[in-house]
């Protein structure tokens, strides 16, 4: 989500904030109790009516059309609830969640990363559900996704699907640069012998550079993807390590800082890489402009074969200038020797609370609507959608009855990723959280599109994320390796 798109006039976020007050803290729920689980049949002992506002983001290509299927859906399982959905786009959500938090008056459910908790655990606004969710639910999803969703011995929500930040190339031209993708797949490759393979992959026309070996989107919403998703694999999992110690104070991450600028000076990436968005990235993907690109998402395979059947239909729908491209899923390098450590993603829906204390029914009533989106038939489609794995056994029963083509060399590629994920680290307080989402915020990211601008030298920006973390952490609270 992104700090990017600041289009709400204030006098609409008031009117929205306003408008989600009445639904979330004055829900007109009259103290009655829905004993329901979700996952039956939805038989209720209570009519008492309550609405359940969520704040959701294009999540998938096509989930946001299915809003009012899924309020229809939701009240025809409990008649007595409604469950109100606004959509957001992924570049306004933050700010119009923000919006709504400063507020006091947030949704009751948001769509967000399972990296925001920290941020708004610190402002106390969100809603413990361990009192609340049933065994039931618990018992539905698989434990790795369901830990990013906790935070000490508190659980703040559902997670809607674990994704793997990978690579992705385009199959022909790997193998025009004598690259062994299957193998990559299976057994991954040091940072060395990818600055060699994307060397490989540079075509020049003219003294014009017309492909380029790897191009990572890292302006806007993408502007912090790149550098977490590298380190990741140099030893640093996590803002902080074992001892709750800010881990990016570490040799290791300068070391990747300066692969950074490598990669660009080779040749290997665009000079212009700090304007490189998510859509332009995805645009030079399919225009043949790019050997391979990053962030690399499972659901790019569907986009890309989408595209391809646009080509062969030739009915000027695919995108301009795109050639046929096969999607092949590839690991992110390893540094400097460290164990590869795949960077994963758990967005889900998380559960928030206004100034005023909610009722136990209100409370009870946001869980059951939390979970209705998080699993089952919504999580199958949404998830299939996105060619993520399931992550619930109600959604993995769901998924049953529909189709879906994926390369089945990816979904083994996918499968090693999830093996070596990074964990779940609950241990790390809401303050400290809070405090690395700071210094991402204000240090990290302005100083790393400087470092790809060429205006800044790695060591500059190490040494400011280094003064940022002596200030916020203190002395004892950094890594000094």
């Amino acid at each position: 989500m992104s700090k990017k798109g600041h289009v709400f006039a204030s006098i609409l976020a008031v009117t929205m904030a306003l408008t989600t007050m009445t639904a979330c803290g004055n829900s007109s729920n009259t103290g009655g109790s829905n004993q329901a689980n979700p996952a039956d049949s939805g038989s209720t002992t209570t009519v008492a009516k309550d609405t359940i506002t969520a704040l959701l983001p294009p999540v998938s290509g096509n989930f946001q059309d299915n809003f009012a299927q899924m309020e229809k859906d939701f009240t025809e399982l409990y008649p007595n609830l409604t469950l109100k959905i606004e959509p957001a786009s992924w570049e306004d959500m933050t700010q119009k969640l923000d919006t709504q938090v400063n507020a006091g008056s947030p949704p009751d459910i948001a769509f967000i990363g399972s990296d925001g908790i920290s941020k708004y655990m610190e402002q106390e606004m969100l809603m413990d559900i361990t009192d609340t969710a049933t065994p039931e639910m618990i018992a539905d999803y698989d434990e790795k996704p369901l830990e990013y969703m906790k935070r000490g011995e508190g659980l703040y929500g559902f997670p809607g699907y674990m994704e793997v930040h990978a690579l992705g190339g385009n199959r022909v031209f790997l193998e025009e640069a004598g690259i062994d993708w299957k193998s990559i797949q299976k057994s991954g490759w040091t940072y060395e012998e990818f600055r060699e393979a994307i060397k490989n992959g540079v075509v020049k026309e003219g003294g014009k550079t017309s492909r380029y070996g790897f191009v990572f989107a890292t302006a806007g919403v993408a502007s912090k993807d790149y550098l977490n998703i590298l380190i990741k694999n140099a030893g640093m999992p996590a803002a902080f390590n074992k001892d709750l110690k800010f881990a990016y104070t570490s040799k290791n991450y300068l070391e990747v800082l300066k692969a950074v600028r490598e990669l660009i000076d080779d040749g290997s990436m665009p000079k212009e890489l700090s304007s490189v968005d998510a859509g332009k990235r995805w645009n030079m993907f399919l225009t043949g402009q790019t050997m391979i690109t990053g962030k690399g998402l499972a659901t790019f395979e569907n986009s890309a074969n989408k595209n391809n059947e646009k080509i062969k239909a030739n009915d000027g729908s695919a995108v301009q200038g795109s050639i046929e491209a096969e999607y092949i899923v590839l690991p992110v390098p390893s540094f400097l020797g460290e164990e590869p450590m795949s960077s994963t993603v758990v967005d889900g829906y998380v559960t928030f609370r206004g100034k005023k204390e909610p009722t136990a029914e209100h409370k009870e009533n946001v869980v059951k609507a939390a979970y209705f989106l998080a699993s089952g038939k919504v999580s199958a489609t949404t998830n299939n959608d996105l060619f993520a794995a399931h992550i619930t056994k109600s959604g993995r029963k769901a998924a049953e009855s529909m189709t879906i083509n994926r390369n089945p060399d990816n979904v083994e590629a996918v499968e090693v990723l999830l093996s070596h994920a990074t964990p779940a680290r609950p241990d790390i307080p809401a303050e400290l959280g809070a405090k690395a989402i700071k210094i991402e915020d204000e240090v990290i990211i302005p100083k790393l599109q400087a470092l790809l601008a060429g205006e800044i030298t790695p060591e500059d920006m190490y040494e400011e994320v280094h003064s940022a973390a002596i200030k916020a952490f203190g002395e004892d609270g950094v890594v000094k390796d």
